[in-house]
């Protein structure tokens, strides 16, 4: 069986957390299956390195994917489904979206057909916590996320935020910090996805922090605890399922969405109304110009003594 299309198979990488984040993540579950939500599909995306595989690892308790400072990410996108008690999770890890400075176009396509047929309920974009500045790369990515799966993709997300576990520059404290970040990182998304002012509102995406190194702190419960004190495992969860509960509808990718607009139908709602325009005030201006003239004509001396 290919490695992308893995067998669903029991989530026993749940009974490896705390037992107080197990009984937060069971919460969780409960709720949206009394929800009448049986199924969970978060697709995770983002450049190479910002910690996409060492987050899907963390999210289901295993190490499902090799994660190698000295090794190339996968150039196929990898679903891994678990199952615990009727409730069933798919994470789909996916390549980097960037290639030598550009956004890799293939890669981008490789994912979209990959997901033929499938919903995604989440998308959990990552990038990296201790990133500074963004730049026109990065509304690039955000542009050809956008172009791919529709701007409404963006209701049904979180953005992840790795490498969570630091001490913010100059004298900052960490909240201030997360504010400037999100806000310089929002900023680009709203650009990349043409997301307008009177818009905001209705695409208001939640920001998860996430700390996937062993040197992240525990509280006496043994949970991974960031420095503002919030357990990041849960509280991801948490957030993920609060983006399912927004009121927005799940991205089904069907072969439509693959093949994307078709380039002989754009305008053609507009032709008829080319066609009246053209009509009314160019043919009928021109013939009415016509008859005026026929009618100023002077008549030649024959037709007139013909009685014409």
């Amino acid at each position: 069986m290919s490695l992308s299309m893995q067998k669903a198979r029991d989530w026993t990488g749940i009974r490896g957390f705390p037992n107080a984040t197990q009984n937060k993540l069971h919460e969780l579950l409960e709720k949206l299956k009394y929800d009448k939500v049986n199924t969970l599909t978060i697709l995770v995306m983002g450049k190479g390195g910002v910690g996409k595989s060492s987050t899907v690892n963390s999210l289901l308790g295993e190490r499902v994917t090799y994660v190698s400072a000295f090794q190339s990410e996968g150039l196929r996108p990898m679903i891994f489904p678990r199952v615990l008690a009727g409730f069933t999770l798919n994470v789909i890890d996916t390549p980097g979206l960037v290639e030598g400075g550009y956004v890799n176009e293939q890669s981008l396509d490789t994912i979209k057909r990959f997901l033929l047929d499938k919903t995604i309920d989440v998308l959990l974009y990552v990038d990296r916590f201790d990133s500074y500045r963004v730049d026109n790369l990065d509304r690039q990515i955000i542009k050809a996320i956008t172009d791919t799966f529709g701007k409404k993709i963006w209701k049904r997300s979180v953005i992840g935020l790795t490498h969570a576990q630091l001490s913010p520059p100059d004298g900052l404290s960490y909240d201030d910090f997360l504010a400037r970040r999100s806000e310089t990182l929002m900023k680009v998304i709203r650009s990349g996805a043409t997301i307008k002012n009177r818009e905001i509102q209705d695409y208001d995406i939640p920001i998860a922090l996430i700390e996937n190194s062993g040197r992240c702190t525990t509280n006496d419960d043994l949970e991974k605890v960031l420095p503002n004190g919030i357990c990041w495992i849960p509280n991801m969860m948490k957030t993920i399922t609060e983006v399912i509960s927004n009121g927005s509808k799940a991205i089904y990718v069907d072969q439509k969405l693959i093949d994307g607009p078709d380039p002989n139908l754009r305008g053609k709602i507009f032709i008829p109304y080319i066609l009246a325009f053209q009509y009314f005030f160019v043919v009928k201006y021109i013939k009415g110009s016509i008859m005026g003239d026929i009618k100023k004509e002077k008549k030649p001396l024959w037709q007139l003594r013909d009685g014409f």
